[in-house]
């Protein structure tokens, strides 16, 4: 029986080949993790570039709609980027994250809040001012101090680096992971 994150990636890339009427490859979908309710992001890549990236942060829906639905996301709705062309599909790599629920952190002030933070296990909502963003736990790779990590949560969200108010809402979440071989 195949493992789930081979599953995930077969029907994420699926649901983006299917889209450009390509032929896709079998997959069993009776794994019972599939019809359970499940939050993920489908990142793509292209030599190591992002390409796209969407997500759920809270599961709503079966795994297995979430999983394909952020692929055609990332893959013709990310508004950082053109539409995927059927061209650019053998050149791209396919990386998913299953996200656990988010926990809320409780802090005293910013510095409270950053001694807090996991590097490299933690993905971060961040939310005030009515706005809201997050990074998974991969973006440390490329922020891997806590500081800058957290200016730039703030400036996905549209507000200042520097921002912090009595409204800022911190929480956290793991992920499990599993990425396509580099094409």
């Amino acid at each position: 029986m195949p493992d789930l994150g081979t599953t995930l990636l077969t029907l994420a890339r699926n649901a983006i080949a299917a889209r450009f009427g390509q032929s896709t490859t079998p997959v069993a979908v009776d794994l019972p993790e599939l019809h359970k309710l499940g939050a993920t992001f489908v990142t793509l890549t292209q030599r190591g570039d992002l390409r796209g990236c969407i997500g759920t942060l809270e599961a709503w829906r079966p795994l297995l709609q979430d999983v394909q639905e952020n692929a055609c996301g990332a893959a013709f709705r990310d508004p950082r980027f053109e539409p995927l062309s059927a061209d650019e599909l053998p050149i791209t790599r396919v990386e998913i994250s299953l996200l656990t629920p988010a926990v809320p952190l409780t802090f005293r002030d910013e510095a409270d809040a950053l001694a807090q933070l996991r590097p490299n296990i933690d993905g971060v909502i961040f939310t005030a001012g009515g706005r809201r963003s997050t990074f998974l736990p991969q973006v440390w790779e490329q922020l891997p101090e806590p500081v800058s990590f957290m200016s730039h949560l703030k400036q996905k969200a549209g507000l200042s680096e520097n921002y912090w108010g009595p409204d800022v809402r911190l929480e956290r979440y793991t992920v499990n992971k599993w990425k396509e071989a580099i094409p």
